[in-house]
């Protein structure tokens, strides 16, 4: 039997438009444009925004890069769609993976894309331009050579150039819409740094950094979502590694400090673009470029973990080479990956436990069960943990509380007062205002002023020396373990030292 078959290639001009919604953002679409000036060892890359025109009809964005460059035969390949097989093996350090981004990524933002490369100082130039084929369908998949008449101009970048490349996208469309105004540009511009300060801030951060990358001539200053250089950083993991068939992968799981441990510009810088909560979670990388910034990757016992307040202080680095993208699924955006099965239960345990220590750091502000010298600390609430749920109860041995109820003539009545305060404790509305208040409530004494702390402190200490009969050492030494005590070392150590002066 003879098998029948039909040619059916896909209509240029149409398929080039459906590929426009696949769902870049502007941020997401220049990051795919510097992985190719990455790839191509670039050293320095520009990218410029340009406002032309009284409604910003004519307005251009470029990349500039002073990589290796291409020559005829390279660039047109570069400007074919699907030229590269994903399937094939790709060098350790390229970045690319279906051979579309350089296409789907410009074209997702424009109408006209160019791009201009010089190698070995010869200068090469192709085009695509998706209204000269909507005039006539039937042309097929034809790229022009040269610029657009009338942008000839804008090629002069690469003059006196031996090496580098030039992608411009003109006829912003997907970008400048009909009400734009010039500073929704600004606003794009800042958004964009942002993204790529984000995912490329392995390649331009360090002591030497890989390339450096400017927008409108302003340096981007890596974002480092994990704090590893700052003094208060509260925990990181050691890196692990799992043989995963596709490569090694490593993670690395990260608790950052408490917001009070920091200052105003580093608790907005920490943050991130899109904010505390969402960039808890995995960072993916693959070879240094980072992928997916936050979320769960659908992990969880049961049904997925989904962003929390108290989770947002953990975030977890995970590093693939290239040859796993199949296994994770990476798509063509580079922008989301989902971990294969038999690496879930490892990726799993890893953030159950930073998940852990960041609810602890949330909660309580720092580590909260220890004190000076590693000393464990007296906390005044307990957890039970029922069948039915968890119940707050106050620790009737913690020091003080034992004090008052030691020093009371009534101590029954003391504690069927802890009792009603225990049973009345306002727990709907302390979750309903950390919800809205995107932070636990104040306590530790946060925001008292010091003479408001010493006065509680001296009350105690004078009961411990006069009433129990403590020495003052043992008092002090008590106080400094005591919940809330123990962060007010100085205060503590200053306690009856007056007096014992007065005496002298």
């Amino acid at each position: 039997m003879t098998l029948k078959t039909r040619n059916a290639p896909p209509r240029a001009g149409a398929m080039l438009e459906s590929l426009r919604g696949l769902g870049y953002t502007t941020a997401t679409a220049l990051a795919d444009i510097v992985d190719n000036s990455v790839s191509a060892g670039a050293t320095k890359i520009d990218i410029q925004f340009e406002w032309v025109g009284e409604r910003g009809a004519e307005s251009r964005i470029f990349v500039l890069d002073d990589g290796r460059g291409m020559d005829d035969a390279e660039l047109e390949s570069a400007m074919t769609l699907g030229d590269k097989n994903p399937l094939d093996t790709r060098a350790s350090c390229d970045l690319g993976r279906f051979g579309m981004g350089l296409k789907t990524a410009s074209l997702s933002q424009c109408r006209r894309l160019t791009v201009a490369t010089v190698k070995h100082g010869v200068q090469s130039c192709l085009r695509w331009d998706l209204d000269a084929l909507a005039v006539d369908p039937s042309v097929g998949w034809i790229m022009h050579e040269g610029p657009a008449e009338g942008s000839e101009a804008l090629l002069k970048a690469l003059d006196g150039k031996t090496h580098g490349t030039l992608v411009i996208w003109e006829i912003l469309d997907r970008i400048v819409t009909a009400t734009y105004q010039s500073k929704h540009f600004v606003l794009l511009y800042q958004e964009v740094r942002a993204h790529l300060a984000m995912v490329f801030h392995r390649f331009i951060g360090g002591e030497a950094p890989r390339f450096r990358l400017a927008i409108n001539g302003n340096e981007v200053t890596p974002w480092d979502p994990f704090m590893e250089d700052h003094p208060s950083k509260t925990w990181s993991s050691p890196v692990a590694t799992l043989e995963s068939g596709a490569g090694i992968i490593s993670a690395e799981a990260h608790v950052l400090p408490h917001k009070d441990m920091l200052t105003e510009p580093e608790l907005k810088a920490a943050e991130g673009p899109e904010g505390w909560n969402a960039q808890q979670g995995f960072y993916i990388y693959r070879n240094k470029r980072l992928l997916v910034a936050g979320g769960w990757l659908g992990l969880g016992q049961g049904k997925g973990w989904t962003r929390e307040e108290f989770h947002r202080l953990a975030r977890i680095r995970v590093d693939l080479p290239n040859t796993a993208d199949a296994d994770w699924k990476i798509d063509i955006r580079k922008s989301t990956a989902r971990p294969p099965v038999h690496l879930r239960l490892w990726l799993t345990r890893i953030a159950e436990d930073a998940r852990t220590r960041a609810r602890k750091v949330f909660a309580f502000r720092s580590a909260p069960t220890v004190g000076p010298r590693g000393a464990v600390v007296d906390q005044a609430w307990r957890v039970e943990h029922l069948t039915r749920g968890v119940r707050y109860k106050i620790d009737l041995s913690h020091p003080i509380v034992a004090a008052v109820i030691g020093a009371s003539d009534n101590p029954g009545l003391v504690k069927a007062m802890l009792r009603v305060i225990e049973e009345t404790m306002p727990i709907q509305r302390i979750w309903l205002d950390t919800a809205e208040n995107k932070d636990v409530p104040r306590a530790g004494f946060a925001g008292d002023p010091p003479e408001a702390v010493v006065e509680v402190l001296t009350s105690v200490f004078d009961d411990m020396v006069g009433r129990q009969g403590m020495a003052p050492e043992a008092a002090r030494a008590s106080l400094a373990r005591t919940e809330p005590f123990q962060n007010y070392a100085s205060f503590i150590e200053a306690l009856g030292v007056n007096a014992a002066e007065s005496k002298e």
